[in-house]
């Protein structure tokens, strides 16, 4: 596929560029690092697991050493809905909240280090914000 692209604009710079071919090498050379550097960079699909259980999918997201990422449900609209859980590559937990049609709603939770805000969501929008930072533990993250 790389190389009928290159044929293809190899053949387009030839016709464009015929009477100067150097500005046609720059051109050349120019595509194929960007083409080497967004291939090199291009990212995976992501690991998940999709089960419907009655009007709502189950969503497993997993990180790339296969521990889990994010699990969650989907309505029939493929809105987020109900409770989603985070977690870092370690597996403990980083936020847990909930959806409703797609918006955020109640109680959300945010682990950072060994600081626990709470934020509190009406419709989407922020309601009110709480943080703790204590050497004992408010909230347990573990799973």
């Amino acid at each position: 596929m790389l190389r009928k692209c290159l044929h293809i604009v190899n053949f387009f710079l030839t016709l464009r560029y015929k009477s100067n071919p150097s500005n046609a090498m720059k051109k050349i050379c120019s595509l194929l690092l960007m083409l080497s550097v967004v291939f090199t960079f291009a990212q995976e699909t992501p690991k998940v697991d999709l089960k419907k259980d009655g009007d709502l999918t189950v969503a497993t997201y997993y990180h790339d050493n296969g521990s889990i990422e994010q699990q969650g449900t989907f309505n029939k609209e493929g809105e987020l809905h109900g409770v989603w859980t985070s977690y870092d590559t370690s597996g403990k937990k980083v936020t847990v909240g909930s959806y409703t049609n797609g918006k955020k709603t109640g109680k959300w939770l945010f682990w950072s280090g060994d600081t626990l805000r709470e934020v509190d969501y009406v419709d989407s929008r922020i309601a009110s914000v709480s943080e703790w930072t204590d050497k004992v533990q408010v909230a347990v993250n573990n799973k």
